[in-house]
């Protein structure tokens, strides 16, 4: 069982999975500061020097100013700002895997299906549709 595990690891397939989810992860992390450090806060200036990361519901009643002294205190709270921040994470990420896997199928040569033959009736010889149970042209049946 030892030697079909080694074996099943060594596989490329494995090992170029593995790959790109250590990359995929150092890329979201790179997408995530980006949003959080460089895109949202001149969005929440343009709307009024909203922290976006910030914004909260406070579920409990008790008074609290921002999220980390609601989070600290154990407050029941809803963190929609850190939801929109995922948001925008995601969208981007899936925006530049787009992009990607465009630009690969554009570089990466599509295979062409071969041309079909024509399916003919075998008495007329016409051209006529595959599922015909009828030759529109000399009305034999097929």
């Amino acid at each position: 069982m030892i030697e079909e595990f080694k074996k099943f690891i060594m596989r490329g397939n494995v090992l170029d999975m593995a790959v790109g989810i250590i990359i995929g992860a150092a890329f979201g992390k790179i997408v995530t500061s980006f949003v959080n450090d460089v895109l949202m806060p001149p969005i929440g200036l343009i709307l009024g020097q909203v922290d976006f990361s910030n914004l909260f519901i406070n579920l409990s009643g008790k008074p609290v100013a921002t999220l980390a002294e609601a989070k600290a205190a154990g407050l029941p709270v809803i963190a929609y700002g850190s939801f929109l921040n995922a948001v925008i994470d995601f969208l981007i990420v899936a925006f530049a895997i787009f992009m990607m896997i465009k630009q690969v199928n554009r570089l990466v040569p599509q295979k062409e299906e071969p041309e079909k033959e024509p399916h003919l009736c075998p008495y007329c010889k016409t051209e006529i549709p595959e599922d015909a149970t009828k030759c529109p042209h000399c009305t034999s049946d097929l």
